[in-house]
């Protein structure tokens, strides 16, 4: 394992030195008010809105699971990181909406769509399983992938992986502190092709050390499954224990609606936006980054496979894949730039975590039993809540490490788990005008009661009884068939009651259903793409359809 030499200190010295620059240039950009900082005074255009949502998604689920999924599993994780086209629907379906509500969250828009006891419950869905899953984990990885490609042990008798994920946090906090959301707009742009550039770098090294795409595909084609797929397959047998196609399909896409569309970790950077305009094409612009991930981390992933079976690596675990491949496989001085992007990845996902919490604390909650305080005020509370939330992250990474890749693993079933219930009540909350106030309260209540059951079933499954009702109806099933089937009785929920219910009035729903909206909201809408949006949304919809052709089998 090669370490880091002075040339690579040198390269990740000028990517630091460029994100310090901008903070800075940040730091003196007036955040008088709450919209400044939160929302970056919804100011941003289409190249920030797009860098950010992307920068934001790529995170500690990349670079260890992704990658290791590839070197494990192949292309079957591949369905999550096409989802381009469930971003296409969040700028030309949902952006009108969220637009037209001017709301700084999306438990906010609930309450303008059912009432304040939806808000608040989805405010502390969020908040507990941004702080407790996705700092964490995100916190996590970091420390592991840092120590390996560094190659060091320890400093000064300190475990450097302490060194690392503590540096992590405090650094990404700062920023974030000083400079809210548009700190985090703008290290995107820089933070975004500095990850692109390092990544695809490991793609070419990789392929060529290995001989190319046509040795890969010959090596992933030679390893089956016992049901007759090859690592290359998307679509897999319905035995397949962990991915069937009957759960993929319709699995992957409920979650990804969730994520993409109803998701305040990904939402708030479109609600930044100038205008409808601009925040469509941010969407646009990041559906075509969102192309990339498959190629820069999952597929890497595979070629260390290739690579560990040929013996020209040596991948201790599969979630190794690609921190190994920087650490063993890149000259000098590229490495610098490519741990530049593994840096960039993480610090995105953090800063974004962080003021997407700090914002939901702020608004759905002290704001709203304070509603007298002051914008300047909001902003110094905002700041608090940021400083919170950054230690609670480093007084959680004491649990993360001690449970280590056992919980990780727990935690990726988190989002199965919140995804249907919260896509539900949006999807029905904003399509059918029917739909009850009461009824998006409790379908909130249903889903999210029931997912949280299954995941604790999971963790205490070795004193259940695998034979009883309870958990072969809710524990044995697949973990998609789960995610789908709890979508489904979501839905169920919410309509019963709806119909029980006193349906909302005419006035209520003004602006936030499909059809109330007025001529001149539908106008605006209108005017605000034109044919190039549109060329260019098909072009993402052909990639994936033709990526689906190449990879189906």
């Amino acid at each position: 394992m090669s370490a880091f030499n002075y040339l690579d200190w040198i390269t990740l010295g000028i990517f630091l030195s460029g994100l310090v620059a901008i903070i800075v240039w940040v730091s003196r950009m007036k955040e008088d008010t709450s919209t400044d900082y939160f929302l970056a005074g919804r100011g941003a255009t289409w190249l920030v809105i797009g860098a950010s949502i992307f920068a934001s998604n790529i995170g500690s689920e990349h670079l260890v699971g992704l990658a290791g999924a590839g070197a494990s599993s192949g292309m079957a994780m591949a369905h999550w990181e096409m989802q381009g086209w469930i971003i296409l629907i969040l700028g030309w379906v949902f952006v009108p909406f969220y637009a037209r509500s001017k709301v700084f969250t999306m438990p906010e828009f609930l309450e303008r769509r059912f009432n304040p006891e939806s808000r608040t419950l989805l405010s502390i869905i969020s908040l507990v399983s941004y702080v407790l899953t996705k700092v964490a984990v995100t916190v996590y990885a970091g420390g592991v992938v840092f120590k390996q490609v560094f190659g060091i042990e320890s400093i000064w008798g300190v475990d450097f992986f302490w060194i690392a994920a503590i540096g992590l946090v405090i650094l990404t906090g700062i920023y974030t502190i000083i400079g809210g959301m548009k700190a985090i707009l703008y290290t995107s742009v820089l933070q975004t092709p500095v990850l692109l550039i390092g990544s695809i770098v490991i793609v070419i090294v990789g392929l060529a050390k290995l001989g190319g795409w046509g040795e890969l595909m010959h090596i992933a084609h030679s390893h089956t499954t016992p049901y007759g797929d090859t690592m290359t397959s998307l679509i897999r047998s319905v035995k397949d224990p962990d991915f069937p196609w009957t759960g993929v399909i319709l699995g992957s896409a409920i979650i990804g609606f969730w994520y993409w569309c109803t998701d305040q970790y990904i939402v708030q950077r479109v609600l930044t936006g100038r205008d409808q305009k601009q925040s469509r094409r941010g969407t646009i612009f990041g559906a075509y980054l969102k192309l990339t991930p498959v190629f820069i981390f999952l597929i890497p992933g595979m070629i260390a496979f290739g690579l560990n079976e040929k013996g020209i690596i040596h991948l201790t675990s599969s979630d190794a894949a690609f921190p190994t491949l920087v650490s063993t496989l890149l000259p000098y001085g590229v490495k610098g730039i490519v741990v530049g992007g593994l840096l960039a990845a993480l610090m995105s996902s953090l800063a974004s975590l962080f003021n997407s919490s700090a914002t939901l604390f702020t608004v759905d909650f002290y704001k709203k039993f304070k509603p007298q305080s002051s914008e300047r005020h909001l902003v110094f509370v905002g700041r608090i809540a940021t400083a919170v939330i950054v230690v609670l992250g480093i007084l959680w990474i004491p649990i993360m490490k001690s449970l280590g890749q056992v919980l990780y693993q727990y935690l990726q079933d988190v989002q199965s788990l919140l995804a249907p219930g919260i896509a539900a009540v949006f999807l029905l909350g904003i399509f059918w005008k029917r739909t009850t106030p009461a009824a998006g309260f409790w379908g909130l209540v249903a889903g999210f009661t029931l997912g949280m059951f299954r995941l604790a079933l999971e963790v205490f499954q070795g004193s259940i009884n695998h034979a009883g009702f309870i958990y072969q109806t809710f524990a044995a099933p697949n973990w998609l068939h789960y995610s789908i089937a709890l979508f489904f009785f979501t839905i169920l929920i919410i309509v019963l009651i709806s119909f029980l219910t006193r349906k909302p009035t005419a006035s209520n729903l003004a602006g936030l259903t499909y059809g109330s909206a007025s001529r001149v909201q539908i106008a605006e809408t209108r005017a605000s793409w034109n044919k190039w949006d549109v060329i260019h949304s098909v072009i993402i919809i052909g990639v994936i359809v033709l990526f689906y052709i190449y990879f189906w089998k």
